[in-house]
């Protein structure tokens, strides 16, 4: 048995635009293009949220995890 929720949606999605996207990704349905395009979003807002800390978190160059696992 499958352990992911399904539940039925009823979207009114663009065709010319579900078309192209199904056609640019290979795909042979409605369903198998919004569901890796739903993924896809999910990655890129993720990376989003990552990218927004460079700058935020100090850096020690010097910085040995070797040695703090030793100290355990």
């Amino acid at each position: 048995m499958c352990n992911t929720l399904h539940m039925a949606t009823n979207l009114a999605i663009d065709d010319r635009l579900i078309e192209e996207a199904r056609k640019a990704g290979g795909h042979r349905t409605k369903k198998a293009t919004v569901t890796e395009a739903l993924e896809e979003y999910i990655r890129r807002r993720k990376q989003s949220r990552i990218l927004k800390l460079f700058g935020t978190i100090d850096f020690e160059p010097d910085y040995d995890y070797k040695k703090q696992r030793a100290r355990q």
